[in-house]
């Protein structure tokens, strides 16, 4: 039920073509069961900003890429579909582990003002790490530094998630639905690296024991809604047939779980709210008690967002600068609906996961 809800393609753009069947369930049971493959972590990173973005010793750890610089006119460019990434992240540390936000430098204000309405427990495990675009028109240069940092994350990544990040095209651009093309306004950072060089790594270590187990793969789960998102490419095909300019637009990387919604921000809702519903089955399973429903809505409660905490959030970020991505507004809207309607999918998730 909590699918029909974020697959109503209420911006038109032909996303119901996009669906896999199961991908969300898969999505949740790997987020809600996610341990980590270190015993011990020897991450010693800097971000653009001088944050660490280390791994905490015994936690699993969730790289979340986001991050669509497609008001490409202004500074900062960030939309504000992609901005529920800050939301995954507080329900990863909720389900206790750590959480890095990954996205370009041109978007780290909307993201300071995101991350900094989080309650403070949350915030203390909560890691920011901006990186600058890789092209020559970006103020800052990549540099073989952030090269590093990438591979590190990759290595110290349990599980990659990616919200509404823009994803490379065949041709290597990351394009807007409107087909312009990002990389040449120096807006894009090679971030998508991170999954390759995770895939690699997991490939290698496999290799290394002689052992053929998918469960030590760090997987990739993609949340997307027009099929330029990185991990659409699971969908090539149907991009291509369903969305307008799908040969130019499409995004060619593949993740292992798309989820694909009618707003990024509904399919990053309905993902905290499945991956809730597991983790608190999973608890009760685990103390073997029949009398704990008023426990397991509690834990469910937890971990999802609340309309306050998504309507405050929004209008932080708006005033740091954020746009809608389709009028090009700053204004509280998202993708050219009135918040109220971002709400209501939130308002039935919620009453779905919570048995109202």
């Amino acid at each position: 039920k909590i699918d029909d809800l974020i697959t109503t393609d209420a911006g038109g753009r032909g996303m119901k073509n996009l669906v896999v069947p199961g991908d969300l369930y898969a999505s949740a049971e790997i987020l809600a069961r996610l341990k980590s493959r270190l015993t011990s972590s020897s991450s010693s990173l800097s971000s653009s900003k001088d944050d660490s973005v280390s791994s905490s010793n015994n936690k699993p750890c969730v790289i979340i890429l986001t991050g669509f610089p497609c008001c490409t006119t202004h500074t900062p460019p960030m939309e504000t579909d992609g901005l529920a990434s800050v939301a995954i992240a507080r329900a990863v540390v909720k389900m206790g582990y750590d959480a890095v936000l990954v996205t370009e430098e041109c978007n780290g204000p909307v993201f300071v003002a995101a991350v900094e309405g989080v309650e403070k427990e949350e915030y203390s495990s909560i890691r920011l790490a901006f990186y600058p675009s890789s092209s020559s028109k970006s103020k800052s240069k990549w540099t073989k530094d952030n090269d590093d940092d990438l591979k590190q994350l990759a290595y110290d990544a349990d599980l990659i998630i990616a919200c509404e990040r823009a994803g490379p095209a065949a041709d290597g651009n990351c394009y807007t639905m409107r087909g312009i093309n990002m990389n040449e306004k120096g807006l894009i950072a090679p971030l998508h690296d991170i999954v390759t060089h995770a895939r690699s790594s997991s490939s290698s270590s496999s290799s290394a024991t002689n052992v053929n187990d998918s469960n030590d793969k760090v997987k990739f789960i993609a949340i997307g809604d027009g099929g330029n998102e990185l991990g659409m490419g699971k969908v090539i095909e149907k991009i291509h047939e369903h969305i307008p300019d799908g040969e130019k637009i499409g995004a060619v990387m593949a993740a292992d779980h798309l989820i694909a919604a009618s707003v990024s921000n509904w399919g990053a809702y309905a993902l905290i709210a499945a991956a809730a519903l597991v983790f608190a089955a999973d608890n009760r399973d685990d103390v073997d008690d029949d009398d704990d429903d008023d426990d397991n809505k509690n834990i469910v409660e937890d971990i999802l967002p609340t309309e306050e905490m998504e309507t405050r959030l929004l209008h932080r970020c708006v005033a740091a600068g954020c746009r809608d991505g389709v009028s090009g507004k700053m204004e509280a809207t998202v993708d050219g609906m009135p918040l109220e309607r971002s709400m209501e999918c939130l308002r039935e998730i919620r009453k779905v996961a919570l048995g109202e």
